[in-house]
Formats: structure tokens, sequence, C-alpha cells
């Protein structure tokens, strides 16, 4: 099979220093389900921004479809479609109109074009207010309409940066549901940005987790969970324990049998360990050797929000690193219409 996206060193220096993207390089086969995993801040955006050619790259090599981003941007557009993580609809046009006007963009037209119009109103259940004008629709509405006009002439690869944001529980079931299918139906390669953990285990068959512009894991969901060793033993310590007694603690806890890491998260410590049961009754014993009053102790199979923290010392759900609008990149947007 061969790869739609071919990423080298990709590095993206925004004009105030920050390396947005720093270095990454991954492989898409044709015809994956691919995702981005990551807390805010940590570059999914900025990488889409620079794949489907609306923001110039500071280095690095990238070829989507056979197509290098340098020589041939015009390719690269000809093959993709892109939901932004803005919302972007035209607030003066009906649903309807929206979606029409993005397929004559596309060179669609007649029948083909409003059956599939048809289809995606009926998908993105805006149907009833499909010739309602889109300043009238509700924020998880217009990013429904704005998934659909990503869509509507069936690209070969599509671009959704946190697709689901917005949208109530049901409604982002039905467009999982949708997604799988244009995938594995269809054959279109997906990328897709996400901060849910719950999506990206769910949809993904292989993804990258990112982390202030660095790929810090890569695998399908099953395989990274693997990684971790083990389940979770996560453990609340008396937040009166001195340093010293929590140094002492943490190096038991690592000696004892069985325990690949212990991580500190939050308030608390997280202990990633094979036949974690077993040592339930040994971590209580070692709390109280260590005069340390331990709180509260669960047990939990690993889960992607694991792996990050594994790799990260942090959750995913953490701070979000932006604040405000994004600096202005080095080199500037790129003009077009998608």
């Amino acid at each position: 099979m061969s790869d739609i996206i071919v990423v080298e060193d990709l590095v993206e220096v925004y004009a105030s220093g920050t390396r947005a993207i720093d270095g990454i390089s991954f492989r898409v086969p044709e015809g994956e389900f691919f995702g981005f995993l990551g807390p805010n801040g940590a570059g999914k955006s900025t990488t889409i921004k620079v794949l489907s050619t609306l923001l110039r790259k500071t280095s690095g090599s990238v070829t989507i479809g056979g197509h290098d981003l340098e020589q041939d941007p015009d390719g690269i557009r000809r093959i993709i479609g892109v939901q932004s993580q803005e919302t972007v609809v035209d607030g003066d046009l009906s649903g309807r109109k929206n979606l029409l006007f993005q397929g004559h963009l596309q060179r669609m037209q007649g029948p083909a074009l409003q059956s599939r119009v048809e289809e995606l109103l009926d998908l993105m259940e805006l149907k009833e207010a499909a010739d309602r004008k889109a300043r009238q629709y509700s924020g998880g509405m217009k990013r429904r309409l704005a998934l659909a006009a990503a869509l509507v002439h069936r690209p070969r690869l599509v671009f959704l940066d946190e697709p689901t944001t917005g949208l109530d529980p049901q409604s982002r079931a039905k467009v999982w549901g949708y997604l799988s299918k244009l995938n594995k139906e269809e054959g279109t390669t997906v990328f897709l940005t996400t901060q849910y953990l719950e999506e990206a285990d769910k949809l993904c068959r292989e993804l990258s987790i990112i982390d202030r512009g660095k790929i810090v894991a890569s695998g399908s969901p099953a395989d990274l969970k693997e990684q971790i060793g083990g389940e979770a033993i996560i453990l609340t310590p008396d937040p009166d324990a001195g340093a010293g007694a929590r140094e002492a603690l943490e190096g038991r806890l690592r000696a004892l049998p069985g325990v690949g890491k212990v991580v500190e998260a939050d308030s608390g410590l997280v202990v990633y360990a094979r036949q974690a049961s077993r040592l339930v009754p040994e971590i209580v014993t070692l709390f109280r050797g260590v005069g340390v009053r331990l709180d509260s102790i669960s047990l939990a199979a690993p889960t992607l929000d694991d792996v990050f923290l594994q790799k990260t010392g942090s959750r995913i759900r953490g701070e979000d690193l932006t604040s405000g609008a994004a600096p202005a990149p080095v080199g500037g947007v790129r003009g077009g219409v998608y």
C-alpha cells in the first residue's frame, strides 16, 4: 500500500520564535484512518494547515498524493477536503446553498451534486434547517455544516481538525459512524486531529500522540496501550506528606516486583504494573512503612491518556497551552478556497 502522506523533519516556527512544529516525521498509507491526538497548543492544527497548503512551512519536506507541497500545491488542493478548527460557513447563504456553492467550487453539478447535498443534509441532521440562513444556526449546527462542506466532493484525502467539537453525544456518534463508513467503504483517507481520547481510540487505526510540537508516540491504539506494561494503579497520598517521605515512597514503589514505571500525576501517583491487583496489599503496607497516609487507591485498564502521561509527565486534559489568538507564523498564510 502506497503512502498518501509523507512528512520528513517538518518544522514550523512562528514570528515570536515559538516552534509550533518541531521536526516531526510520519507517513500515512492510502486508505488509512489516521489520528493526531494531543492537548490544545500541541501543534495539531498547525500541522493540518501546513499539509493542506494553508500555511507555509519553515523547513522539511511534505508530499501529499505524490504532489510536493512546494512544487505542486494545486495538485494537493485538488485531492483534499478540509474542515478547519474555526467554523467557516457563509452566514448569508442557507445550509443547502452553502453545500451547493462548495460543490460548484469543486466543479460538481447536476443531479450528482443535488443528491450528494441531500445525503449530507440528512446525515448531519440539517434537513429541516436546510433553507434557513446559516447565520441563524447554532454553533453545533454550523460545525456539522462545515463538516458536510469538507466532504461534498468526495475527496481522496480529508483533513478534519477536531470535527466533533461542540456536538452533542448523539450527533458525535452519528458523525463517527459516517466517518468510519467513508473510510471503510469508500476508501477515503482520513486525517483526524482530536483531544478526545474516546474518539481517537474508537476511530483511528493508527495515530501519533503529539505534545509541544513533537511526536511522542506512534502506533495503533492497542499497541500504544500495550506499551504501558500493565494496569494503572492510581494512588492519592496524604497531601501533607513531606518531600522526603514522598521521595522514599516513590523509590520503594519502583522497586516492587512487576512495576514498570511510577509517574506523578495531578495530586497523586500512578504506578504501572502487570498483575496490578496482587500488588495492592504490598502497596498499602509500604505506605504504612514510610509513615504516609494513603487517602485512596484504585485500578484502571491503560488508556491513551496513560500513554501520554508516561511520555510527557502530564495528562492530555491538562493545561491549555494556548491563550488568545495564535502567533503569526513566519512566511504567512496561503490563499485559496477548498
